[in-house]
């Protein structure tokens, strides 16, 4: 339970953090607990909590740009990569206008409704 608890606080932080500045990570978390392949990114569904329903509806594992489509409200995209390799999410079609910056093994909460495209970025 304390864990449980530690984990909903370290996430509310985060996502505050998030919420005041519009750029952030909610600290870095396992694929196993996510079920994120390692090595991709993944988005999650809107308002979902990957911790307790971990099922990305997209999976993304290629370096480059990747447009989006139907993403829209609050998702979590965790950028389960290894190789410090870092993901943008972008305004724009084809990796332009990008504006949240996701490190490796770290998550990020958005408002994914004026993203457009994600990309995948080489270390």
């Amino acid at each position: 339970m304390r864990k449980t608890l530690r984990r909903a606080a370290a996430v509310m932080a985060a996502t505050a953090a998030v919420a005041a500045t519009g750029i952030g990570t909610a600290g870095a978390t396992t694929a196993a607990t996510w079920g994120c392949p390692e090595g991709s990114v993944c988005i999650y569904p809107q308002n979902a909590d990957p911790e307790h329903d971990p099922h990305p509806t997209d999976v993304f594992r290629s370096y480059g740009a990747h447009s989006l489509s139907g993403q829209v409200g609050q998702h979590w995209v965790f950028n389960n990569r290894t190789d410090a390799a870092h993901t943008h999410l972008c305004r724009g079609y084809d990796g332009t206008n990008c504006a949240f910056d996701i490190a490796a093994r770290s998550a990020f909460e958005a408002d994914m409704t004026p993203i457009n495209s994600i990309t995948l970025d080489r270390p």
